[in-house]
């Protein structure tokens, strides 16, 4: 009895397509094998990823081929030969796969810089796509996936194309219903592989590809089309466009209590007013430096061996450094927001795209008579970053089109030390004007593409690691030229990252993507070598730098001032995900589950059954807060206008 010919045509595509998406992720798993401890992970741990892959590589393949399968079935049962309709199949069945080999070699150097598959995340700078192409065209690890993505698709065209080839389309005679029946049951089976799971509860998730400790083991089963997909839906789910945690009655009333903030003559919930106990008689100078990706595990003081930090470590210990400091976010956008006006970062939502009015450091420090200035190595436009901090009282912003020409490398504009260097003198008119300037750096270099200076020499071979030295000998040099300027004693430099780097990953969530060094120095000012290892956030660093100025103001975010308070947990946010730390307890909040860990001792074993109260309060806490300011952003209370905002 003659089956359907057409059903080995359609197992032979799958074959072929899900041979083509694991190549793919053998590359992914090549480019981060550094990850994987293999006297730990046992081999069958590593096969079973990339089984958890090819059901994930089923699913995205049953989409794509579900209608071109029930044409061929179709045409195969009533034994119909037309060449027009193999051509349509073969070219919806080429372009569509096609577009999702490219998700998937696109994915391999998203996935090195964030550590997670490929979302609508990736198209958070479509507004600047011109700068992002030229920023893509001049890193060259690029163009390490463009070469096996082109050979990929000239044999996937060839092997598609013999297997549409004309001899397919010879008649053969068939039993109607024997191949009614088996078409059918193809289709069935098709279908439970475009569902991923047999269970009847759910569908297969992206947490269905969670199966061991190994978070990047755990990923690389997913597949990019997937994940892009699903967070595409995600992000048109109207329950993701506000986040709805708790009643925002219960939110604020424990914010309010955290902040331990009693009556307040504010219309905002969280408002104080801070007054210091005494005053200065002269005014600080404040030079803060966002530090693009300079995790904290690249710093020998947090055990790093390659030596790549040399000038922060030995600042950190001449200092105020906080041991246990992390960012909001994993962008810098989220790093530059959460620095300058102190509330977290929710979700995949870009707080600067919509230009609003905060009551944030820049808007206070103007009141309190200082100039601000804002540096940037590159377009001041990317991110929207200029036209938001100048509504938010921002003064001055330098940028690529400040600086001669010929100084601009790539498009991340100069080299840090360039800008550094440059700023000196834009600094010293600043100084002229005899009233105390706030001037925020934000560095680019250790981002690609990498572009070092024929000036200076690193110690390491890996390019990686060079641009790390570089970026710490550039902060080097700006403190040496500083030192030499009249302002200098009378200035108080921060240093804080805009965000880490995926350097390690014990936990879904990278820790050392958050895990950022905060460092203090004012040698002439304040006193040095001051350790504290209680937790802080990317969002105390506006009411700390306050608190060291000490001037009066009021403080209407969710920050506090790190010498004087102390902050119960810390929120990072990895787009999906929500982390909570304090210096012993690490919670992942999922949408579905919560996790709990002891990350201080690097164990993977989950303590939310034996310690639930724990991962509770954790929880609870992250909600309340981020409920609060998802409040705030709805009832226009993230200002207070000319600071009278009251009730």
């Amino acid at each position: 009895m003659k089956v359907n010919k057409n059903i080995p045509l359609i197992l032979k595509t799958y074959l072929l397509v899900i041979s083509i998406s694991s190549i793919f992720r053998f590359i992914l798993f090549f480019t981060e094998r550094d990850r994987i401890d293999f006297q730990i992970v046992s081999i069958w741990t590593i096969i079973q990823s990339f089984i958890m892959g090819i059901r994930f590589d089923i699913v995205i393949s049953g989409y794509i081929l579900l209608i071109p399968a029930l044409i061929l079935l179709i045409k195969g049962i009533i034994n119909v030969r037309n060449r027009l309709i193999f051509n349509f199949l073969f070219y919806w069945i080429f372009i569509l796969f096609s577009i999702s080999f490219l998700i998937a070699a696109a994915d391999i150097p998203y996935f090195n810089q964030f550590f997670e598959r490929f979302s609508i995340g990736a198209f958070e700078w479509i507004e600047n796509f011109g700068f992002v192409v030229n920023m893509i065209l001049q890193e060259p690890k690029y163009f390490l996936i463009t070469i096996p993505f082109i050979v990929i698709e000239i044999i996937f065209f060839r092997s598609l194309k013999r297997l549409f080839s004309d001899k397919q389309q010879k008649k053969v005679q068939v039993n109607l219903y024997f191949n009614i029946f088996i078409s059918l049951l193809f289709l069935s089976i098709m279908f439970l592989g475009i569902r991923g799971r047999v269970q009847k509860k759910s569908p297969i998730r992206i947490g269905t590809a969670y199966f061991s400790t190994n978070p990047f083991l755990n990923k690389l089963g997913l597949n990019p089309t997937f994940t892009l997909m699903r967070s595409y839906l995600d992000s048109k789910d109207k329950r993701n466009e506000n986040v709805h945690f708790m009643d925002k009655r219960k939110a604020i009333h424990n914010t309010r209590k955290l902040l331990n903030i009693g009556s307040t003559e504010f219309k905002s919930p969280i408002a104080r007013s801070i007054a210091p106990d005494s005053l200065l008689e002269i005014k600080p100078n404040i030079v803060l430096v966002i530090m693009e990706s300079m995790s904290a595990a690249k710093m020998k003081r947090h055990g790093n061996e390659k030596n790549l930090t040399p000038f922060l470590d030995s600042l950190s210990k001449n200092a105020i450094y906080f041991e246990n400091f992390y960012t909001s976010g994993k962008h810098t956008f989220n790093g530059i927001f959460s620095s300058l006006f102190s509330f977290p970062a929710l979700y995949r939502k870009h707080p600067m795209k919509q230009i609003k009015k905060y009551c944030g450091i820049s808007t206070n420090l103007v009141k309190n008579g200082y100039s601000t200035t804002y540096f940037t190595t590159h377009d001041s436009q990317f991110d929207n970053i200029e036209g938001f901090l100048r509504a938010n009282d921002f003064q001055h912003i330098i940028s690529q089109s400040d600086y001669p020409m010929n100084e601009v490398k790539t498009t991340l504009g100069v080299p840090d030390d360039y800008m550094f260097r440059f700023s000196i003198s834009e600094i010293d008119e600043l100084h002229k004007k005899n009233k105390p300037f706030f001037v925020t750096f934000m560095t680019a270099s250790d981002h690609g593409p990498y572009y070092i200076p024929d000036y200076f020499h690193p110690k390491s071979k890996k390019i990686k690691n060079q641009i790390v030295e570089y970026a710490d000998w550039s902060l080097k040099k700006f403190i040496e030229l500083s030192s030499k300027q009249k302002w200098f004693d009378n200035t108080i430099f921060v240093f804080v990252a805009d965000h880490g780097a995926p350097i390690s990953s014990t936990y879904e969530i990278p820790l050392a993507y958050f895990h950022s060094p905060f460092i203090i120095y004012a040698p002439k000012i304040i006193a040095s070598n001051i350790q504290y290892e209680k937790i802080g956030s990317q969002m105390d660093v506006f009411p700390t730098i306050m608190g060291l100025i000490k001037q009066p103001y009021i403080n209407n975010t969710l920050g506090i001032d790190l010498q004087r308070q102390n902050r119960k947990y810390v929120i990072i946010n990895n787009d999906s995900k929500i982390g909570v730390l304090d210096t012993s307890y690490f919670c992942i909040m999922g949408k579905e589950d919560v996790n709990l860990f002891k990350y201080k001792e690097l164990n993977t074993t989950d303590y939310f059954d034996t310690e639930s109260e724990k991962a509770k309060e954790m929880t609870e806490y992250a909600k309340s807060v981020m409920q609060t300011y998802q409040e705030m952003l709805l009832n226009g209370e993230v200002t207070l206008h000319n600071n009278v905002d009251v009730k």
